[in-house]
């Protein structure tokens, strides 16, 4: 199932948070900087450990790596780096939907069976909120049924609306092409306003 909330990721007692981090791992503002916090040193500890594939580069935007949520409620945290926006053609949306599969994959791995996701690139990198909002709908939906719960977390009201419109978008569409196919089974969507707070924008 996927869920649709307003809170503080940090908080969420699921089996991994994905981080919207920046190449060096090391922490940053808006979610990158409040996970951080919440962990402990040894989070940030951790990410140092994390072997660099180039000069000040431990994870390459569209890949992920992992580690443990130290003192989050969280067994992991999914460390992923979103594209900046520069006007959709350096491939920023397959560079965004990457974060995703990655993420996801990491998280089948290690066995997560609950995962939530901030708003990937959609504090200072600038990415559009519909289409980033899209991508998270699909790509997650793509891998539901080894899950379950997937989580979208938004920072505000505004990205809160975005991903509950790409929701009913996303369900429409499918249920237009059951129709045109004479059948199909009905999949369930929460929709939910925690009001826990906001860590802050996510890169």
């Amino acid at each position: 199932m996927i869920e649709i909330v307003r809170a503080d990721i940090t908080t969420l007692d699921v089996d991994a948070i994905v981080n919207a981090a920046n190449e060096r791992m090391l922490g940053g503002g808006g979610v990158d900087g409040a996970i951080h916090r919440a962990a402990g040193r040894e989070l940030y500890d951790a990410c140092l450990a994390v072997p660099e594939v180039r000069p000040g580069v431990r994870c390459p935007t569209g890949q992920s790596r992992i580690t443990p949520g130290f003192n989050l409620a969280a067994r992991y945290v999914i460390h992923t780096v979103g594209p900046i926006w520069g006007g959709g053609q350096d491939g920023e949306p397959g560079l965004l939907a990457s974060c995703y599969r990655t993420a996801l994959e990491l998280a089948r791995q290690h066995r997560a069976r609950s995962i939530a996701f901030p708003a990937i690139s959609c504090g200072v990198y600038g990415y559009p909120l519909e289409a980033a909002a899209a991508i998270a709908v699909r790509e997650t939906r793509a891998r539901q049924t080894e899950f379950d719960q997937i989580v979208l977390v938004a920072f505000d009201g505004e990205v809160h609306r975005a991903l509950n419109r790409s929701i009913r978008s996303d369900r429409s569409g499918r249920s237009r092409s059951s129709e045109r196919s004479n059948g199909g089974n009905e999949e369930n969507e929460s929709d939910s306003n925690v009001p826990n707070g906001s860590n802050g924008s996510n890169d």
